[in-house]
């Protein structure tokens, strides 16, 4: 009852409490009465959970190890066990079922922390301090290869290579073991020796540095990546042997932006050599350099699904932020992340935000991706003239600029909008156009949300076969590096179980049993909700009495509707 009522997001009405915890009592009320005044006498605090609804209100002075954790500061220390360790589920098929999605949604927060442990650690020069906590990181995630990673390249900063090494070796046998492939190949290549400028013969040149990053910079604006890499990388070398550590850290700032938005699958290469720049802007003071990098490490995060880190990390660079510049485009992330989460008035509200900023200083192109997100936004919640306005403005804003590496994501929103209003013939045109761009630029998030809206204009036809095969194709593309953002697999997945449930297909409770794992350790809560409805269908209806309480907290005419539909 304890865990419940603190990790409720909202007041609980005591009959609805009394149901859940004490449905098979011959007085509910009453049972619930007596278990309230038994938890009143163990915490000994005076005039805590009175009155109806219930809420738990902290007593000052208390500490409560879960809002803790969940806290923007949270100790690595606090992650540990698992929710309500040692208490078997078996109260009742809804209790069970809130529990094992909280139990899911708190270890992905403890993973978070125990990451940025590691990181930080590693970037103070405590390196096997790191690894320990990367290790620990593995017992909640034991098959995430980004903690792998992180401890193989920790154990290599500590120049226990050797160590490292062994480690890369196990991950391979374990991966082989268990899922039948190897982990990909840059757990391995983090057991070298830890550099982030390659392997240059630097002299200490401070204006070859300067040159470098000039030039790397412009490469990757020119969409040529990998040469941008290696100058960022001799950029680096030369900073570092000059001893200027303000330049460094620009140099350090631009590869790790770098490897996480023009290499695929280098988003921990990336983060590692961030946290360094970010050590170094300490001493320096840099503040414009320290506001990019907390944003660039916010991203990564919310690609991967970890909210709490994600916050922790862009409420920094919201403080930094000073100019309409990066404060636009601190805010596009936090919406980004935010809808993803299903916050979506306070994420509209930011994406808002930004692109008045973006356009107040005349950044098109950060004004087109916070309008691609927010239509995206309109487009979840089912607003659909809003999805239209914003979607076309940021599609004008690629024309313009010439931004095509944008242009998939707003056309593929834009096809499901036409899709839902019946336009099929327009909405072919989009998607197709938006595909072949997606597979020309290689970006697997694109891929997957061409073809996914490609499944769902076959499905929209009647023609479940050909459906079924572009979401499958769709979900896969959206997992294909090793450093996938989540909610874009979840995305897929979510209208591959509508449509694999609908055909009833073989593989639709394995679409909907990832679904509803990839939600709750991300706390994606609208797909959590959308799990539940899916399991419901397949004849398993425990999960919709927490789903519905859940749905409730969601500002989202479309999922409200879905709800009630079940109902």
């Amino acid at each position: 009852m304890l865990a419940y009522l603190v990790l409720a997001d909202r007041r609980v009405p005591r009959a609805r409490l009394a149901a859940l915890l004490f449905a098979d009592a011959d007085d509910p009320l009453g049972a619930l009465r007596w278990t309230l005044a038994q938890l009143r006498r163990a915490l000994g605090v005076p005039g805590v959970l009175e009155g109806d609804p219930l809420e738990f209100g902290r007593p000052g002075g208390a500490e409560v190890d879960v809002l803790d954790l969940l806290s923007g500061a949270a100790d690595p220390e606090l992650a540990r066990g698992e929710l309500l360790e040692g208490i078997e589920a078996g109260v009742n098929e809804v209790f069970d079922a809130w529990l094992l999605v909280e139990r899911r949604r708190l270890a992905g927060v403890c993973e978070g922390v125990l990451r940025d442990g590691a990181l930080a650690a590693l970037a103070a020069g405590r390196p096997l301090d790191g690894a320990a906590l990367a290790a620990r990181g593995l017992a909640v995630s034991p098959f995430d290869e980004s903690v792998h990673e992180l401890l193989v390249r920790c154990l290599a900063a500590g120049g226990e290579f050797g160590a490292a090494r062994h480690h890369a070796t196990e991950c391979e046998v374990l991966f082989r073991r268990e899922l039948g492939r190897p982990p990909d190949a840059r757990v391995r290549h983090a057991a070298e020796p830890f550099v982030s400028d390659g392997r240059t013969s630097a002299v200490g040149d401070a204006a070859v540095a300067r040159g470098q990053l000039d030039a790397g910079l412009a490469a990757l604006a020119a969409g040529a990546a990998e040469p941008g890499v290696e100058c960022l990388r001799m950029a680096c070398a030369e900073a570092r042997a000059s001893g200027d550590r303000s330049l460094l850290a620009r140099a350090l700032a631009g590869l790790g932006a770098a490897l996480v938005h023009a290499v695929r699958g280098r988003d921990e290469e990336g983060v590692a050599v961030l946290v360094e720049a970010l050590a170094i802007t300490d001493e320096t003071g840099d503040r414009a350099v320290a506001t990019t990098v907390c944003r660039e490490l916010g991203y990564v995060d919310v690609q991967a699904g970890r909210g709490a880190s994600a916050g922790r990390w862009l409420q920094r660079a919201n403080g930094l932020a000073a100019t309409d510049e990066e404060r636009s485009a601190v805010l596009g992330v936090r919406g980004m992340a935010l809808t993803d989460r299903a916050h979506y008035p306070t994420a509209i509200g930011l994406l808002r935000e930004s692109v008045a900023l973006a356009e107040r200083g005349g950044n098109a192109r950060q004004a087109a991706w916070s309008l691609a997100l927010l239509g995206r936004a309109f487009v979840l919640r089912g607003d659909t003239r809003e999805a239209c306005e914003m979607l076309d403005r940021s599609l004008e804003l690629v024309v313009r600029t010439g931004w095509v590496a944008l242009q998939p994501l707003p056309e593929s929103l834009r096809a499901e909008i036409a899709i839902r209003e019946g336009d099929t013939a327009r909405a072919k045109v989009l998607v197709d156009h938006a595909f072949s761009l997606g597979c020309r630029l290689g970006d697997p998030c694109w891929e997957a949300f061409a073809a996914r809206a490609t499944g769902l204009l076959h499905a929209a036809s009647g023609d479940h076969e050909a459906a079924l095969e572009w979401l499958r194709d769709a979900a896969r593309r959206a997992g294909r590096v090793a450093d996938p953002y989540l909610w874009v697999r979840a995305y897929c997945l979510d209208a591959l179980a509508d449509v694999a449930i609908t055909a009833s297909e073989d593989d639709a409770a394995d679409a909907v049993e990832e679904l509803g794992r990839i939600a709750a350790h991300a706390d994606m809560r609208e797909f959590v909700v959308r799990a539940a409805l899916h399991r419901a269908r397949l004849g398993d209806c425990a999960g919709v009495e927490p789903a519905r309480l859940l749905a409730e907290t969601i500002d989202s005419p479309l999922l409200l509707a879905e709800i009630a539909a079940v109902e």
